[in-house]
């Protein structure tokens, strides 16, 4: 059975150890070192019950691979299918019936966001920030609901900023909204069904139902209910739901904030959002998410879904890929690792070429055969050390696209639509139908009894 909500996810990560207990005083701003603490022991989640507020703060919910499996309810072995499956057999939400759960408490007046326990993560942050709220908005000319993972800076008691890149589908739909002479009315939702925050993450087709999604990999419907003071739809078992409209003739300095590249992004003019109605559930639980320098919750949560959205494009045209690795140590776009059968000479760069095109923009692209376990380091670069010769096997792409954020990329103080970067694709495959050298293994190991190194980790 699916999770229905956040806390039978909590639950469930308690039965398997994997929520510590802080139950004295945490600050706001030390929020982030502990976190840090907390991924040197093995990444749990962390419950900080005193925050000097009425509510609890928990964190890490999504900070391992383990939590994923978790979420998933699935192995590593049958994870990426899964998802796949989830994908090509969407399932429309329903609308709840009854009394929605997060309307147990409805704030419309003397609205104040800083009731609830909100970091600010690194030193140099512009302030409190929510990282794991997910916005829900819609497509102002089709109507077709999207669910956005983003950045929402505080500001005032009712207002906040936030960073939309152009190029995904909340800043798309604000563009048109625009356009329109619309105001843009949307919904930040914190505290979900876990599946909800993967499915944030997958790329997708502008007129897909995100809601769908989510009902795919869940096997169930997501139950919606709709907003206070608009006509968006949220889960009805969300933890907090802040609705808010956006103000896009006044701008303000957001930022900085310490992002996924492991860097800060400097402050720059974003767009107003002002907090029309805040609900939430009885006993609320608030939730946060670490960012910051790989590897991080952010990380781990984008990859499961960046991988399967991959894996299913370029299978598309290259039905004999095997399998996709992008790393969470690369901001989880950057590096892009894919196993595959040549069905033909130079099959491998039509890979790299596709994948340079795909909407993560990724930066380095390696194709290898099936033979390397696209998740390990140390066999990526065995093929790389042994099966390549960079003069032939390398190509170096530029003036394309530059992947968000990249602090490394030609001029960052353009404007995002005009920011170019550059791409290396490395094939890393044996040549095509030629004889290769074999390799050095030890075969049978796995079924050589070794009872000496059985009590060994």
């Amino acid at each position: 059975m699916p999770y229905q909500d956040f806390r039978q996810f909590l639950d469930v990560l308690r039965q398997h150890g994997e929520v510590v207990d802080v139950d004295r005083p945490i600050a706001m701003n030390d929020v982030g070192k502990a976190l840090k603490h907390a991924y040197q022991k093995g990444r749990p989640a962390v419950r900080f019950n005193d925050t000097g507020t009425d509510f609890p703060l928990v964190c890490g919910v999504y900070s391992s691979r383990k939590h994923a499996l978790l979420a998933f309810q699935t192995d590593e072995k049958s994870i990426l299918q899964k998802v796949l499956d989830g994908l090509d057999n969407p399932i429309a939400p329903v609308m709840a019936k009854g009394p929605a759960p997060c309307h147990d408490v409805v704030i419309t007046e003397d609205i104040d966001i800083n009731r609830f326990p909100i970091p600010t993560y690194s030193p140099k942050d512009g302030g409190p920030y929510i990282t794991a709220g997910i916005v829900v908005s819609e497509d102002p000319e089709t109507g077709v609901p999207d669910v956005g993972h983003y950045r929402f800076q505080i500001l005032g008691k009712d207002t906040f900023s936030f960073s939309a890149q152009p190029f995904h589908r909340f800043g798309k739909n604000l563009t048109k909204c625009q356009k329109m002479g619309v105001t843009p009315k949307a919904a930040l939702i914190i505290g979900v069904d876990p599946i909800i925050a993967y499915t944030c993450q997958v790329q997708v087709p502008d007129t897909t139902n995100d809601w769908e999604i989510a009902g795919g990999w869940r096997g169930a419907p997501v139950e919606l209910t709709r907003c206070k003071s608009n006509d968006v739809e949220v889960p009805a078992h969300s933890e907090v739901v802040i609705e808010f409209e956006v103000d896009m003739n006044n701008t303000v300095m957001e930022g900085p904030l310490g992002e996924y590249t492991g860097y800060y992004t400097p402050a720059t003019l974003k767009p107003l959002a002002r907090i029309t109605a805040i609900t939430h559930r009885k006993n609320a639980i608030f939730q946060g998410l670490l960012t910051g320098k790989p590897v991080t919750e952010n990380h781990i949560l984008k990859q499961i879904p960046f991988e399967a959205s991959v894996l299913k494009t370029l299978k598309r045209q290259f039905p004999t890929i095997e399998s996709v690795s992008v790393r969470a140590s690369a901001g989880v776009s950057f590096y892009v690792v894919v196993s595959m059968n040549q069905r033909f000479a130079g099959e491998a760069r039509q890979v790299i070429l596709s994948a340079m095109s795909s909407n993560i923009r990724p930066k380095w692209i390696v194709i290898v055969d099936p033979d390397i376990d696209v998740h390990s380091s140390s066999e990526v670069e065995w093929a790389l050390a042994f099966r390549t010769q960079p003069q032939k096997d390398v190509i170096v792409v530029d003036q394309i696209p530059a992947g968000p954020s990249d602090p490394s990329i030609d001029d960052p103080t353009k404007p995002r639509p005009f920011r170019t970067a550059s791409a290396i694709g490395i094939d890393a495959t044996k040549p095509y139908g030629k004889p290769f050298s074999e390799v050095a293994d030890v075969p049978g190991w796995e079924d050589f009894e070794m009872p000496e190194f059985d009590d060994r980790r």
